[in-house]
């Protein structure tokens, strides 16, 4: 990766997936019925590929896999939408990050994938509570995700529910997720396609560099 500038990016990451509540796959563990479908969001607070600036950028992703993801003999299936306001250059170094050749955890989720379905360019809408009640993205007329922080009778006014360090994180090691519902997950990309609520939703802060591999 002697090409390959440093580069880094902070920002939030959520899925919406069929998986009841807590969705098992990030505690390492097999999708509640066999089977995990989702969507997975990025949005891009802060970011630097060289001298290429990426804030604000978003990336949108449709998956499914059967089995535990993290047991090194599961592959997931993937499509992947790219913001389309990213110039050229930025497009370049989004795909370059989130396919892998630039190295960093994306290099290593990346390995995760069997089936690339495709890469588009749509105009994806982000935004989250900045209190972490609900998190939500959108590409008109092709995806509508949003999750809400899971509460109950005995939840703490002003508290989420996390889980510290777990063993199957997304965004690599040492994440904290927010649990919540999947109140919204509409799909349809990428020979994707489904329409359901009430399951399983989770955010994660993400912290990355790159090229080297964590």
């Amino acid at each position: 990766m002697a090409d390959v500038p440093r580069w880094w990016l902070r920002g939030d990451w959520f899925v919406v997936c069929n998986c009841t509540i807590p969705c098992p796959c990030y505690f390492a563990q097999a999708p509640t019925s066999g089977d995990c479908e989702g969507i997975l969001v990025w949005h891009i607070r802060e970011g630097r590929y060289g001298d290429v600036v990426l804030d604000g950028l978003n990336v949108l992703s449709l998956g499914a896999f059967t089995g535990n993801i993290w047991s090194g003999q599961v592959k997931t299936a993937l499509g992947v939408f790219f913001d389309q306001r990213a110039d050229q250059a930025q497009r370049k170094v989004l795909q370059m990050i989130f396919t892998g050749p630039a190295g960093g955890w994306p290099a290593q989720f990346a390995e995760l994938v069997g089936d690339m379905r495709g890469v588009e360019f749509a105009p994806i809408e982000f935004d989250v509570d900045g209190d972490l009640g609900w998190w939500t993205a959108r590409i008109p007329g092709a995806v509508e995700a949003r999750g809400e922080a899971l509460a109950g009778p005995t939840t703490l006014p002003g508290q989420r529910v996390q889980v510290h360090n777990p063993p199957g994180a997304e965004t690599g090691p040492g994440g904290i997720a927010t649990q919540g519902v999947a109140v919204t997950d509409q799909a349809e990309g990428f020979g994707f396609r489904w329409d359901r609520s009430g399951r399983s939703s989770k955010h994660f802060a993400f912290d990355w560099a790159g090229p080297q591999t964590p």
